[in-house]
């Protein structure tokens, strides 16, 4: 065993010790871990300088109450946190979630893969993440303003432009996102750069809410390059019908591919025409509609309650980019998908795939996009939102497209770079996880023990 193989093996089993009802944290922490040792065994000085456990654990963590009043004028409680995990390369950044699955350890996961992913946009901004078990669906726009306004009323004592920059998340769209910043704005004054993800009229960007989406297919275009394909011809399937999902769809069908299906939490949509992405946004970000009802416009599609053994994966396309949520494909999925001939995935969600359906898509010679590299458009442009919000300037539509296109083939060829100088070459997951912790680690060595 070398010494970089003892040192990960050791603090993973301290972090395992100390963390281990957190299933999703440990998971993330373990994906990350194992690409890592051999960057120990070529710069043991961050073994002694014990980078790594000081790495996994967070700078600083809140939880908090958050009371608020529904239309039934009955008080109602939920649980806030935020996880400011390192500020190595800039102030605190990543989403804020609401979904009542939220806990400490989704928190921490995402948080800790923010680190990575905020590191390879080549940005200055370090890793955070926060939320809720709040959960937005059903509730009216009143209630979900008296939410979100005590939400921020505590969480706007950590945050600040220069301290931590939330965004936001599933279940924080522009709605929530105007209700926290006029919240914030009472309570502080005016400071444009505290949240991104803002509306266009007070400080947002043009092309942040296509960014996630239409980052994870420009990042797919440099993987199919690499294989000497393209999207013409291709078709695909997105899991998810938010944000990410809906623009996902319309940047590869600009592109040439046909995607036939998409989901929500009920089940999918095939639809063989192509799905329509202006029924889908209006029915997702108009009316809140389930996607079941894509079919009332559509009556050629078919919609599929969703189960274990017939999900969106059971559909046969060329490509596949889960945007749903963490964990929602495994091995048996991949299998699935490689059976109808998938020659890449992309993750447009954080950490959709499972750590076994990951080894299933490299088995097979399957171009795998992991989420960190694949899906970090939208923070990068939120980077480039508060580089507007800095300057007190607004760049075009093209000018913030272009700059996110260059990103993600910096990240793309970066992340492919890395994973060759290490031994692992086109193994994307390798090369995302070495080229991110690179640069925070040089950085956390210059600034001393802290």
């Amino acid at each position: 065993m070398t010494r970089g193989q003892e040192y990960v093996a050791s603090v993973f089993e301290k972090v395992k010790a100390q963390n281990g009802h957190e299933a999703e944290f440990l998971q993330a922490v373990e994906e990350v871990f194992d690409s890592l040792i051999p960057v120990f065994d070529k710069y043991p000085k961050y073994i002694d300088e014990n980078i790594l456990e000081r790495l996994v654990e967070p700078e600083r963590i809140v939880s908090f109450r958050v009371p608020w009043v529904d239309d039934k004028g009955q008080v109602q409680v939920n649980r806030g946190f935020r996880v400011q995990f390192s500020s190595a390369i800039g102030p605190y950044k990543g989403g804020l979630r609401f979904h009542p699955s939220v806990n400490q350890s989704i928190i921490k996961f995402l948080g800790f893969e923010q680190i990575f992913k905020n590191s390879l946009t080549g940005q200055p901004i370090g890793g955070g993440k926060g939320g809720s078990n709040f959960d937005p669906k059903g509730k009216s726009d009143l209630e979900v303003m008296r939410f979100t306004q005590s939400f921020m009323t505590e969480l706007q004592k950590y945050i600040g432009p220069d301290v931590d920059v939330p965004a936001g998340d599933i279940g924080v769209g522009g709605r929530e996102i105007g209700y926290m910043f006029g919240q914030y704005k009472r309570l502080n004054g005016y400071e444009n750069g505290v949240l991104t993800g803002k509306g266009l009229t007070y400080g947002g960007s043009l092309a942040r809410t296509e960014a996630t989406g239409y980052g994870v297919v420009y990042f797919a275009e440099q993987m199919l390059k690499a294989r000497g394909e393209n999207f013409a011809g291709k078709t695909a399937i997105v899991s998810g019908s938010g944000n990410v999902a809906i623009y996902a769809i319309q940047k590869l069908h600009e592109l040439g591919a046909k995607v036939v299906a998409c989901s929500d939490s009920s089940g999918y949509i095939y639809d063989e025409n192509g799905i329509n992405v202006e029924t889908l946004k209006q029915l997702k970000e108009v009316e809140r509609a389930r996607i079941v009802q894509y079919i009332e416009h559509h009556p050629n599609a078919h919609f599929t309650p969703s189960s274990s053994d017939n999900n969106i994966w059971t559909v046969k396309a060329d490509l596949a980019f889960p945007c749903a949520t963490q964990n929602e494909l495994n091995d048996a999925d991949a299998r699935a998908l490689v059976r109808n001939g998938v020659i890449a995935v992309a993750e447009g969600a954080n950490m959709p795939s499972t750590l076994e359906a990951i080894d299933v898509f490299h088995a097979a010679g399957v171009s795998f996009g992991p989420a960190k590299a694949a899906n970090a458009g939208g923070v990068a442009v939120s980077a480039l939102e508060m580089a507007q919000n800095s300057g007190r300037t607004a760049w075009t539509f093209e000018e913030v497209d272009s700059k996110l296109y260059n990103i993600m083939k910096d990240i793309y060829e970066n992340a492919a770079a890395a994973a060759e100088e290490f031994d692992a070459p086109g193994n994307l997951v390798v090369g995302a996880n070495i080229a991110g912790f690179l640069k925070v680690a040089e950085a956390m060595s210059a600034q001393g023990v802290i």
